[in-house]
Order: structure tokens, then sequence, then C-alpha cells
């Protein structure tokens, strides 16, 4: 296990958008230059110069390797335009922005992910975890690479876990909310819940602005989201949930429409943020191992500024 630090507020560094002439969806784990082969039409010669070029991006990072698994969710893009990657100094450690490393066996690395950092590149923001936990796993073999089981919100933190074989990967993503026993999450919400324990049951839809809400459709997906209250102020509550359904924002819809929205949730109608973040932090995941059907617990201790709100003296009158 290895622990680092890792901060990325204020030290973000302006990046230039990458030019994109395709996007390409893997479907089947196999290897990257067969894929582009079947895929771009054109000869072996002209797919190993894009890769030399840095012009292949394996979901967001550029790829040099021709013999690199891809799975299945995977993403490829190809640059119009060569990609000029700065050369690290040759140490004897390679330089790689520290993430904080909760869990690593031969099969699987999890992470806790920092509340700003995205899971994966988006159109928008190319900085991912899913680059960092690239670099950090060839800093160690050139053959290695992460396999994306599952994602959390750019603004949440918390635990992200990755598998290091297509293998595994292949058969945890087919049925990955199967495999799944715990997602455990704590919020902090605004105001006092008239309810200290209760069980969210809604049906969720999503809109063309991406913006997930409830409905009535049945037809919609449904979430259930439990949750406990485990500190209060009139101002505050400290909640501790369990899904059920790992639906996209979930928790953040269920508390909004409860009508105490999580603090900082700037997508779904915040009005305090005293922690300048969103207040909702992935806390635990637990999985069966798909061979041995052993039970994997990662954990990833609930930030204390989320306590810090409910450990202030109240003023004497």
């Amino acid at each position: 296990m290895r622990n680092n630090r890792y901060n990325n507020k204020n030290n973000k560094k302006e990046e230039k958008k990458i030019e994109i002439t395709k996007t390409l969806k893997v479907l089947r784990s196999e290897e990257l230059l067969s894929f582009l082969l079947s895929k771009l039409n054109t000869s072996r010669n002209n797919v190993k110069t894009l890769l030399s070029n840095h012009q292949v991006l394996v979901n967001g990072s550029v790829v040099t390797q021709f013999n690199l698994m891809l799975a299945h969710d995977d993403e490829v893009k190809i640059a119009k335009h060569p990609q000029y990657v700065k050369e690290e100094p040759k140490t004897k450690k390679a330089r790689i922005k520290p993430i904080e490393i909760i869990y690593e066996d031969d099969e699987f690395l999890a992470i806790n992910k920092p509340n700003g950092l995205l899971s994966i590149e988006s159109d928008k923001e190319r900085e991912n975890a899913y680059n960092y936990a690239l670099m950090y796993l060839q800093s160690i073999d050139k053959r290695l690479r992460p396999f994306i089981l599952h994602r959390i919100d750019k603004e949440t933190s918390g635990v992200l876990v990755f598998a290091k074989n297509e293998i595994i990967h292949s058969k945890l993503r087919m049925n990955w909310n199967d495999y799944v026993k715990t997602r455990e999450y704590y919020a902090i919400v605004e105001g006092k819940l008239p309810k200290k324990h209760d069980v969210i049951k809604m049906f969720l839809k999503e809109n063309e602005n991406n913006l997930v809400y409830e409905t009535k459709d049945p037809n919609g997906q449904l979430a259930i989201t439990e949750y406990d209250v485990l500190k209060e102020t009139n101002d505050y509550s400290l909640v501790k949930c369990l899904i059920s359904t790992g639906r996209k924002n979930q928790i953040r819809v269920a508390f909004k429409t409860l009508g105490h929205p999580i603090v900082g949730d700037e997508k779904y109608g915040f009005t305090k943020n005293p922690l300048n973040r969103l207040g909702l932090h992935a806390s635990k995941l637990e999985f069966v191992h798909p061979d041995t059907n052993e039970l994997i617990s990662l954990e990833a201790k609930c930030p204390n500024t989320f306590f810090s709100l409910f450990n202030k003296k109240e003023k004497k009158k």
C-alpha cells in the first residue's frame, strides 16, 4: 500500500486544446494496433506514425504502445496534429502527479480521488484521475495500464478503483452493479432534515443539458438512497448515505428534491458553500471478486473539513 498526497488547487496550468479528427468507442478487448487498423482503414506504417507522433489518445492520455490492451468502454481519439510531449528528466523515480493510493494488489488499484478532478477526460478538460493512474502504473512497468470500472463526479472526492488487467475488467464491467455490495457516501446538506433516517426512492431522467431530475415516469431509472443523520446544526446536517443503485448524481438529486441540497452543489441549487467545494465524499466501496468470490473492501476516510462545521463551539449569549 502506498500513500501520497495530491493537491490540484491553484496549480493547474492552461492546457492547449487538442483538435480531434476521430473519436472511436471500444466494444471488445483487443490490442491498440489491431483496433486502429480495423477502424482507420489505413496502412500499418501510417498507424505506427500516428502512435510515434503522439496523435493517439486512450481515455484522454497520449499512448505510443502499439500492443496496449484496450477494453470495452475505452475511448480512443486521433489528434489532427502531432502532440509534442515534454520529456521528463531521467531520474530513478518517474515524476508523477501525486495521488493517494489507498489499495493496490496484482489486479486492482484504488485511489482517494480529490474533489475537482475528473475520473476520465471530458471534451472540455483533459486532466483526470485515469491519466495519473496510467502514469503511476507505467512508471513501474510500461506494459501496465488501468481499466475503468466506474466513475465518480468531478466535484466528489473518494474511492475510485481501476482493474489492472482486461480479463478482470471484462468480467466485472459486464455486471458491475451485481458485484458491488456497498456504496457509502458522506454528505453535508443544508438545514435540518425532518427525518433522521429515511430511504428515498425515485425515478430519474436526464435532460439535454446533462441535468438529472426526478420523474414520475416509471420508465425512468430507479434510484434508491438510504441516509442517516450523524450530526446537525441549525444550518447543516452531516449524513451518511448508502445507495443500492449507482445512478448518475442520484444523491445530489435526492437531497435537492427534499429541499436540502448538498452544500456547494452549483449544479443542483445550493445556497451555501462553507467548504468551498461540493460536500460529497465516496467513503466506501465493496465488491465481490469475480473469480475468488472474496469481498474487496476499499475505504477513503471522510475529510476532516466535513466534521469541522459541527465542532465549533457555540458562542455564549
